[in-house]
C-alpha cells in the first residue's frame, strides 16, 4: 500500500509539474521556449506530458471550432459584400488605366521637358561644386605659383612663409587631390632647397665681410678719428681760454688740425639708431636687396661729406633671412654653431699680421681695420639679432683678438727704429682702442701696452736726438756768435733765455759769448720735450704721469745721449784748446738755461716742481760732467803743447858761455801760452787759473826732466847759465799775470824748484845748502839731494874732461875737491834719509 501510495504522490507530483510546463509554454514567448522544453526532456516522464500536450491542443481546437461556429454568418456577409466591391473595384480600375493611359499621352512633352530640367539641374550642380573645388583650389595653385616665383627671385625667406601657410592652410582644404599629393610631396624638397640656398646667401656674405672687413673698420675708424680731433680741438680752444700764455706749439697743433679738416661731420650711430636701420634692412624684401651679399658698392665721399656708418656699408640681410629660415626650420641652433665656428675661423685669420707689417704705417693701418671691422659686425649682429650671438662669445673672441693682437704688437713694434712711425704707430693703437671702446669692448690692456711702447719711443728718439746732436756739435764752429744788428740779436734771445746787462749796452756788432749750438741745442731740447708730449696725448694719463713720462726722458736725453755726444766732441783727437774753452762756455750757459727747461716743461704739463714725486732734471750733471770733462781735456792738451814745444829744445850743453836771451822754442811757447790764456778771459776763473797752474807746473816739471834726464851726461856752468834765462823767462811770464785771481807770486811758486836748484849751482852756494839741510827756513828748502847729485856728477864728469891738462893748476884742484866733497855729502844726505 505504501507503495501504491507513493506512486500515486509521485503521479501527482508529475502531473501537476506538467501542468506548470504547459501553462509556462502558453505564457512564455516563443523564443524563450527552449529552456522549458529542455526541464521536460531532462525528465523521464515525457511521454505522459506529451500525452498531456495532446490533450490540451484537442481542448485548444475545440475552442477554436466554437468560436468559429459562432462568427460565420458573419464572416459569410463580408464576403458577399467582398465581391460586390470587386466589381466595382474593376470598374475603377478600368476608369484609372484609362486615365493612367490619357495622362501618359498628355504627359509625354513634360516629362520630356523635365527630362531636360533634371539633366540641367544635375549639370548645375555639378558645376556649382566644381566652381566650389576650384574655389578651393585655385588659392592654393596661386600660392604655389607665388612660392615659385619667389624663389626664383631668390626671396627666400618669403618663400618658406608662403610654404608654411601653403602647407598647415590651404592643402588639408584640398589634400584628397593627386596634385595636392605631389605638391605635399614636393614640401621637404622645396624647404631643404630654400635652406641650402640661404647657406650659400650667408656663405656668400661671410666670405664677401672677410674680404671686406678692411674697408668696414676704416669707416669705423675714420668716424672715431673725426670725433676725437672734435676733442683735439675743444681741448686747446679751452686750454688757449684758460691759459692765454700757451705756447706757440699747441697754437700750430690747432691751426695744423683746423686746416687739415674745414669740416668734421659724421660718428658712429647710436645702438638705437643701429637697431632701427637693421629693422629696415630686415623689412626690406625686394629681389635687389636680397641679392646682395655683403658689402654695398660706396663711392669715396668728398672731405665735406659726411662718412657713412660702417652699417651703411654692410647689406645684413641674409644673415637675417637665414636666421629667420633656420628658425622656422627649428634649425636654429645648427645655423648658430655653423655662424659661431666660421666667424671664429675669420677671426683668426684678421688677427695673423703679415710678416711685414712693421716696414710701413700702412700694414698697422690694414691690420687694425681688419679687426675693427670685424668686432663692428659681430657689434651690430649682437644687437640686431636675437641670441646669434652673445655677450659672453664676443667677449671670449675679444680676449682672444685682444691677446694676440697686442703679441703682435710687440713684436712687430720692436722692429721699429723711426720714431716718427712709432707715433703715428701709437695714434693709430689710440684711434684703434677708442673705436672699440666706443662699440663697448674694453681696451685697458691696450693703453697698457702704449706705455711699453712709450719706452721704445723713447729710445728711438734718443737716437734719433744723438744723430741730431752730433750734427749741430760737427758743425759748430765753437766761437761766439757775432751779431750786427738788433733784429739778430732778439732772434737770437728769443732761441735761448739769455740776459746780459753789460752786452745789451754794447754797440754793435758785438758777440755773445757762446756759439751756435748753444741755442740749436736748447731749443733741440725742447723739440724732444715736444715729441715725448706728442706720445702722451690720448693716453689717458694724469698730468703728474705726463710730467714724469717727460721728465725722465728729458733727463735720458741729458744724462746719456747729450753727455756722449759732447764727451765725444771733447775726447776727439783733432779737437783744440779754442774748442775745448768754447766747449765749457757753452755748457756753463746750457747749464744755467736748465731752470728754464723746468719752467718750460712745467707749462706744458700744468704740474708744479713742488709737486710730490716730481722727477727733477738732471741737466745741471750732465753740463757740469762735460765741462769738468774738457776743462781736464784742456789740462791736457795745454801739456801736449808744451811737450811739442819742449821737443823742439835744443840746448848745447857744453857750451862754456850762455847765450844773451831765453831760447826761441821758449819764446814760442811763452808766446803761446799767453795767446792761449787770452781766450780763457770768458772762462770761470777757476777754471782758468787752474788752467794756468797746471800748465806752469807742467813746465817747470818738463824742464827739471829736460836738465835731469840721463841722455844728458854732462853739462856745463855755461849751459847751466844758458837754461836759468830760460827759466827766468818762464817766471817772468808767470809774474805777467796772464791769468787773472793769483795772489801774489803763487804762479811762481810752480817754478821754486828749478828757481832753487839754479840758483844754487850757479852761486854754488853748497855751504849754506849743507848747513840748513832739513830745516823750514832752508833757503834751499825745494832742492832734493837726489837731484842735486844727479847734476853735481853731470858737472863734475865736465870738469874732468875739459881739465886733462889743468889739473895741474891749484884752484882746479881746489874746485875738483870741493865737488868731490859736496857729492860725498850728498850721498850721506841721502843715505840718511832713506836710513
Amino acid at each position: 500500500m505504501e507503495r501504491g501510495k507513493m506512486a500515486e504522490l509521485e503521479s501527482l507530483e508529475t502531473a501537476a509539474e506538467h501542468e506548470r510546463i504547459l501553462r509556462e509554454i502558453e505564457s512564455t514567448d516563443t523564443a524563450c521556449i527552449g529552456p522549458t522544453l529542455r526541464s521536460v526532456y531532462d525528465g523521464e516522464e515525457h511521454g505522459r506530458f506529451m500525452e498531456k500536450l495532446e490533450a490540451r491542443i484537442r481542448n485548444h481546437d475545440r475552442e477554436i471550432e466554437k468560436m468559429c461556429n459562432f462568427h460565420y454568418q458573419g464572416f459569410v456577409d463580408s464576403i458577399t459584400e467582398l465581391l460586390k466591391v470587386r466589381g466595382e473595384a474593376q470598374k475603377l480600375k478600368n476608369q484609372v488605366t484609362d486615365t493612367n493611359r490619357k495622362l501618359q499621352n498628355e504627359g509625354k512633352e513634360l516629362i520630356i521637358a523635365m527630362e531636360e530640367l533634371k539633366q540641367c539641374r544635375l549639370q548645375q550642380r555639378n558645376i556649382s561644386a566644381t566652381v566650389d573645388k576650384l574655389t578651393l583650389c585655385l588659392p592654393v595653385l596661386e600660392m604655389y605659383s607665388k612660392l615659385r616665383e619667389q624663389m626664383k627671385s631668390k626671396r627666400h625667406y618669403p618663400a618658406l612663409k608662403t610654404l608654411e601657410h601653403l602647407e598647415h592652410t590651404y592643402l588639408p582644404q584640398v589634400s584628397h587631390y593627386r596634385f595636392c599629393k605631389i605638391m605635399v610631396d614636393n614640401i621637404p624638397k622645396l624647404r631643404e632647397e630654400i635652406k641650402e640656398v640661404s647657406m650659400s646667401d650667408l656663405k656668400d656674405f661671410l666670405e664677401s665681410i672677410r674680404k671686406h672687413s678692411d674697408k668696414i673698420g676704416e669707416t669705423a675708424m675714420k668716424q672715431d678719428c673725426r670725433y676725437n680731433q672734435w676733442k683735439i680741438i675743444a681741448k686747446i680752444f679751452f686750454s688757449l681760454l684758460l691759459s692765454p700764455n700757451i705756447k706757440a706749439q699747441q697754437q700750430r697743433n690747432l691751426d695744423n688740425i683746423v686746416s687739415q679738416h674745414p669740416r668734421i661731420s659724421g660718428g658712429k650711430k647710436s645702438k638705437k639708431e643701429v637697431c632701427a636701420s637693421s629693422d629696415v634692412e630686415v623689412k626690406n624684401t625686394s629681389p635687389m636687396s636680397e641679392q646682395d651679399s655683403g658689402i654695398l658698392d660706396v663711392d669715396d665721399e668728398d672731405e665735406d661729406e659726411e662718412v657713412p656708418g660702417a652699417q651703411d656699408l654692410v647689406d645684413f640681410s641674409p644673415v637675417y633671412r637665414c636666421l629667420h629660415i633656420y628658425s622656422v626650420l627649428g634649425a636654429r641652433e645648427t645655423f648658430e654653431n655653423y655662424y659661431r665656428k666660421q666667424r671664429r675661423k675669420q677671426a683668426r685669420l684678421v688677427l695673423q699680421p703679415p710678416s711685414n707689417m712693421h716696414e710701413t704705417l700702412d700694414g698697422y693701418r690694414k691690420y687694425f681695420n681688419q679687426i675693427v671691422g670685424f668686432f663692428v659686425v659681430e657689434d651690430h649682429i649682437l644687437h640686431t639679432t636675437q641670441g646669434l650671438v652673445n655677450r659672453a662669445y664676443i667677449d671670449e673672441l675679444w680676449e682672444m683678438a685682444l691677446s694676440k693682437t697686442i703679441a703682435a704688437l710687440r713684436t712687430h713694434s720692436s722692429y721699429c727704429s723711426d720714431p716718427s712711425l712709432v707715433l703715428d704707430l701709437k695714434n693709430l693703437i689710440v684711434l684703434f682702442a677708442d673705436t672699440l671702446q666706443g662699440y663697448g669692448f674694453p681696451v685697458n690692456q691696450l693703453f697698457d701696452m702704449l706705455l711699453e711702447i712709450q719706452d721704445q719711443y723713447s729710445e728711438t728718439l734718443l737716437k734719433k736726438w744723438s744723430g741730431v746732436f752730433r750734427n749741430i756739435l760737427d758743425s759748430d764752429n765753437y766761437s761766439p756768435i757775432p751779431v750786427t744788428n738788433e733784429e739778430v740779436y732778439k732772434k737770437i734771445v728769443g732761441q735761448f733765455p739769455f740776459q746780459d746787462a753789460e752786452l745789451e749796452k754794447q754797440p754793435f756788432p758785438k758777440k755773445f759769448p757762446f756759439s751756435e749750438f748753444v741755442p740749436k741745442v736748447y731749443n733741440q731740447i725742447k723739440e724732444f720735450i715736444y715729441a715725448c708730449l706728442k706720445f702722451s696725448e690720448d693716453l689717458h694719463l694724469s698730468s703728474t704721469e705726463v710730467d714724469d713720462m717727460i721728465r725722465k726722458s728729458t733727463n735720458l736725453l741729458l744724462t746719456r745721449t747729450l753727455s756722449n755726444c759732447l764727451q765725444n766732441v771733447i775726447k776727439r783727437k783733432n779737437v783744440g784748446l779754442t774748442e775745448l774753452v768754447q766747449i765749457i762756455i757753452n755748457t756753463t750757459h746750457l747749464e744755467k738755461s736748465c731752470k728754464f727747461l723746468e719752467e718750460f716743461i712745467t707749462n706744458i704739463t700744468n704740474v708744479l716742481p713742488e709737486t710730490v714725486h716730481t722727477t727733477k732734471l738732471y741737466g745741471t750733471t750732465t753740463f757740469k760732467d762735460a765741462r769738468h770733462a774738457a776743462e781736464e781735456e784742456i789740462y791736457t792738451n795745454l801739456n801736449q803743447k808744451i811737450d811739442q814745444f819742449l821737443q823742439l829744445a835744443d840746448y848745447d850743453w857744453m857750451a862754456m858761455e850762455p847765450g844773451s836771451k831765453a831760447s826761441d822754442y821758449l819764446v814760442d811757447l811763452i808766446g803761446f801760452l799767453r795767446s792761449t790764456f787770452a781766450v780763457f778771459t770768458h772762462l770761470p776763473g777757476k777754471v782758468a787759473q787752474t788752467a794756468c797752474m797746471s800748465a806752469c807746473k807742467h813746465l817747470s816739471t818738463s824742464l827739471m826732466q829736460l836738465l835731469l834726464e840721463a841722455e844728458v851726461r854732462q853739462l856745463t856752468l855755461g849751459a847751466l847759465q844758458q837754461f836759468n834765462l830760460d827759466v827766468e823767462e818762464c817766471e817772468q811770464f808767470a809774474r805777467s799775470g796772464p791769468v787773472p785771481g793769483f795772489q801774489g807770486d803763487t804762479l811762481q811758486l810752480a817754478f821754486i824748484d828749478l828757481r832753487q836748484l839754479l840758483d844754487l849751482f850757479i852761486q854754488w852756494d853748497w855751504s849754506t845748502y849743507l848747513a840748513d839741510y832739513g830745516q823750514p827756513t832752508c833757503k834751499y828748502l825745494r832742492v832734493n839731494p837726489t837731484t842735486a847729485l844727479i847734476l853735481l856728477e853731470k858737472m863734475r864728469d865736465t870738469s874732468r874732461k875739459n881739465n886733462v891738462f889743468a889739473q895741474f893748476r891749484k884752484n882746479e884742484r881746489d874746485k875738483q875737491k870741493l865737488i868731490d866733497t859736496v857729492a860725498k855729502q850728498l850721498r850721506s844726505l841721502i843715505n840718511s834719509h832713506h836710513s
